[in-house]
């Protein structure tokens, strides 16, 4: 570091070069990533709340009161107007909010004298997102792995066999899975959890901002939509920064109702509350003031708008991929279209070097594509002329 400071124009410029290396979403070649371009009212909300703090609440009580705005209005998009939660960093804080719920009630339980495990047993389908073996690591957790049927949802069979079988302290599901967007039965293992007195979280972080608006039209037969509270379920991980249109960090994570707070309550007796729930100790204010006013400003009809335009633009995409002989894994479920390919990591790498950035699966060998609100259809039309080429060559 350097003694003397340098000008703010100076800064800017430097910034602004580092900038320019980035990809922008705009620029329709981010074909892989599950966040978009935020809504522009939510630039002014960061610059408003910038300076807060959620993990110190009693000093910024407004931006508290926001936070629980933002969970009401996600708690009753998912059928529970008592859901109790908070605006976390993503997806992968969620997670791990959820699994140490698991993990806290299987102590209480150890305690009690009511479960012999020495470690908290949890199913977790093979499709769960990579956060699900971070908290194995970090929690000493022990997982019995689900695999996946035809359509690439958990086998329920498997898990009903496996709750016989052992004493299972939590079951996963996946409301739209990372790789292939699909759906987990999640209400025959709600059925399974509860006959059983098993916890249940299912992981909706992409899907849970898009499942309640989808069209009847786009709605697939044999596919089982229902994923939220209605169901039972003890907690759901849902993000406003991917099809929520909010800047990054804004995760979501609710549980069923303010009982599950004793389970992941630690002291914070410095802070201006003395009780703290979530992982991370600093949090910003502005995650939870924008959920709440993009969901105010958006309604129901605004989101609505948003999640078919994707859908017909990823069915765009699907049409156009068979018109020219590619082979789409699944049709698609939600707003993710996968490619078979043998080649697909080379393919890949060929479409990085022209300018298009996929990702990749691991399920299957196959693209990845998710069409979010910034792919339009000449930015489809200009990455299936450039797949085509890669495949002649």
């Amino acid at each position: 570091m350097q003694e003397k400071g340098v000008s703010e124009k100076e800064i800017l410029e430097e910034l602004k070069k580092y900038r320019s290396l980035d990809l922008k979403y705009e620029d329709g070649n981010i074909f892989g990533s599950m966040c978009s371009n935020v809504l522009p009212i939510t630039r002014k909300i960061v610059d408003i709340f910038l300076e807060t703090n959620l993990g110190d609440p009693g000093l910024f009580k407004g931006t508290k009161l926001l936070e629980e705005k933002a969970v009401a209005l996600l708690g009753s998009l998912l059928n529970n107007k008592d859901a109790y939660g908070h605006i976390v960093s993503g997806g992968t804080e969620a997670n791990l909010m959820a699994l140490r719920c698991i993990k806290n009630i299987w102590r209480e339980k150890r305690r009690k004298g009511l479960s012999k495990n020495e470690h908290p047993k949890i199913i977790v389908p093979i499709t769960a997102h990579f956060s699900f073996e971070k908290g194995r690591e970090m929690m000493d957790l022990e997982y019995i792995y689900a695999p996946i049927k035809e359509d690439y949802t958990i086998d329920e069979k498997f898990v009903k066999d496996a709750v016989e079988d052992y004493d299972v302290d939590g079951i996963i599901g996946i409301a739209g899975t990372t790789e292939l967007g699909t759906i987990d039965n999640i209400e025959e293992l709600s059925k399974i959890a509860k006959e059983n007195n098993i916890y249940i979280h299912v992981d909706a972080a992409f899907g849970g901002l898009v499942i309640p608006f989808l069209d009847d039209k786009y709605k697939k037969k044999g596919v089982n939509y229902k994923f939220d509270f209605s169901l039972g379920v003890d907690s759901i991980t849902i993000d406003p920064h991917k099809m929520g249109h909010c800047p990054i960090p804004s995760g979501g994570i609710l549980f069923k109702d303010i009982g599950y707070k004793r389970y992941l309550d630690v002291d914070a007796p410095y802070l201006t509350e003395t009780r703290q729930a979530t992982i991370l100790g600093t949090r910003v204010g502005f995650g939870g003031a924008c959920t709440y006013a993009v969901l105010r400003y958006l309604g129901r009809e605004g989101q609505r708008k948003i999640v078919n335009e994707c859908m017909e633009n990823t069915l765009y995409l699907y049409k156009k991929l068979k018109e020219n002989n590619f082979k789409p894994v699944i049709e698609p479920i939600l707003n993710i279209v996968a490619i078979e390919d043998e080649d697909y990591k080379e393919v890949c790498k060929k479409l990085r070097d022209r300018g298009i950035y996929v990702s990749v699966c691991n399920c299957v060998k196959a693209l990845r594509i998710v069409v979010m609100p910034h792919i339009k259809r000449e930015h489809i039309d200009n990455f299936i002329e450039i797949l085509n080429s890669i495949k002649r060559d």
